[in-house]
């Protein structure tokens, strides 16, 4: 009875360890498509329905129409905000492909796989 308990719970052991590592490599090609050439915004937003619009879109400009050629990537990062800002952000993410919105956790994970 022992050995089978113990061969039970090494292979839910097993069958964790291989969930986790297959969820891993699932995040790192879905998520992660970050180069290491360029330069990358991220701006940490809460509670700014009132004015995140107006900043993205003055920087989305600069980026679009070349006053800012180095930049590749602007990436919004929620810091769980009450108001709208999220859904703003969504709406601009739909509109323009140089946007990304994560929460903080996934920008995060994401920075922690960036190519060097």
């Amino acid at each position: 009875m022992l050995d089978f308990i113990l061969t039970s719970i090494i292979w839910v052991l097993a069958l964790y360890g291989l969930i986790e590592i297959i969820k891993t490599i699932i995040y790192y090609f879905s998520t992660t498509n970050i180069k290491g050439n360029g330069t990358y915004i991220i701006v940490a937003v809460k509670n700014q329905e009132n004015s995140i619009e107006f900043f993205l879109r003055n920087l989305l400009f600069r980026v679009l129409y070349g006053k800012e050629d180095t930049i590749k990537n602007i990436i919004v990062a929620d810091l769980d905000s009450d108001d709208s800002t999220m859904e703003i952000l969504k709406k601009l993410e739909k509109d323009y492909d140089c946007l990304s919105v994560k929460n903080w956790k996934e920008c995060k994970q994401m920075l922690d796989y960036i190519d060097e």
